[in-house]
């Protein structure tokens, strides 16, 4: 069976990326609950996804927990929409918006369509590239991957309090003086020109 590999981008935040692999089978919702495990925000709010052209124009909506105007429109409900229903191209995309109530939106692209690998359970995150950015005022779930603890602070420079490593940037310059040394032999030139 065919695997749909999605890379799921942030539309204000092009540095950060997940990649998300699904099975035609699933539905929208699947890969909706996949891209938030993967990011930590909470899945149990409304959200859509847009079928879209290459332009991200926003097309056929498919919606979880939609308002009463959508229900009456007939909108597509993503627990009842399965992936493979909506593709009708190898590089398909989706827009996809999260949290109405304060928005966040993703540009959804099929990438490659691959092998189901044997024993693997889908949907599954492929990469994740980046942090995702803290929204103001939403709940933000923990990552099922996270072994954080809650209280832990978690020191990104990993170094000093002035983000160096002196004893590093020590061996580092004496590195740099041999080397200076050894050229100044060579008449003050690494190379010939």
């Amino acid at each position: 069976m065919a695997i749909y590999r999605f890379r799921i981008s942030f539309e204000d935040y092009d540095d950060v990326t997940r990649e998300i692999d699904v099975l035609p089978k699933q539905t929208f919702l699947d890969l909706h609950r996949a891209l938030h495990t993967a990011t930590g925000y909470d899945p149990e709010l409304p959200s859509s996804f847009y079928v879209s052209n290459d332009r991200w124009k926003k097309g056929t909506e498919i919606a979880y927990l939609p308002n009463e105007s959508k229900k009456g429109r007939g909108v597509a409900l993503m627990e009842e929409s399965k992936m493979n229903k909506f593709i009708d191209d190898p590089h398909q995309k989706f827009y996809y918006v999260y949290n109405f109530e304060r928005p966040l939106d993703f540009h959804v692209q099929l990438i490659k369509i691959l092998k189901e690998e044997e024993g693997k359970s889908y949907p599954a995150l492929f990469k994740s590239v980046g942090q995702v950015p803290k929204l103001p005022g939403a709940k933000v779930v923990p990552a099922e991957t996270s072994n954080k603890k809650e209280d832990e602070e978690f020191d990104f420079l990993g170094e000093t309090e002035y983000g160096i490593n002196e004893e590093e940037d020590l061996d580092m310059l004496d590195e740099e003086e041999q080397e200076e040394g050894k050229e100044e032999g060579n008449g003050g030139y690494g190379e010939d020109y």
